[in-house]
């Protein structure tokens, strides 16, 4: 199970502050290895995560495997968009919710992008997310996107 942590009331001016504070804040808690921040910057420079959706956008930055130590999700709802280049485009969108994936385990991480990817569809659920209270926001994710995967075969 990733560790989940959550961040809102924050501001940022663009995505390159984003993934420095992704960078820090992981490395902070202990989830990545030192070359991490890099790997984050250099992945999104060359496969951007700006996803547009229905209603709104959001980012899923993330880089190799090797550069974890423990699986975590990182949560951030910025006070105001963020621009970010679109995944499929080379447009800028405005992103109000970040989702940075820390797994050590490939498969695991195309399984998880697939889950948030076909979540993150629901324009009501986004919705929620975003309009969740800071206190809930952590408990509605988990239970919303993260338990909402079938049970792994043993």
């Amino acid at each position: 199970m990733s560790q989940l942590f959550v961040r809102t009331g924050i501001d940022f001016n663009s995505c390159q502050q984003v993934l420095a504070h992704i960078g820090e804040e992981m490395l902070a808690k202990g989830v990545v290895h030192e070359s991490y921040p890099q790997a984050l910057v250099e992945r999104e420079a060359n496969f951007p995560t700006g996803i547009a959706l229905e209603r709104h956008a959001v980012a899923i930055p993330h880089c190799e495997a090797i550069h974890a130590k423990s699986p975590a999700i990182y949560l951030i709802r910025p006070d105001n968009p963020v621009k970010f280049q679109q995944a499929d485009d080379d447009e800028e969108i405005a992103v109000s919710l970040i989702i940075a994936l820390i797994v050590e385990n490939p498969a695991a991480q195309l399984k998880l992008l697939r889950l948030l990817f076909s979540e993150l569809q629901n324009p009501s659920m986004l919705d929620a997310l975003l309009s969740a209270p800071d206190s809930e926001l952590a408990t509605l994710f988990r239970e919303t996107i993260l338990e909402s995967e079938p049970c792994a075969q043993a």
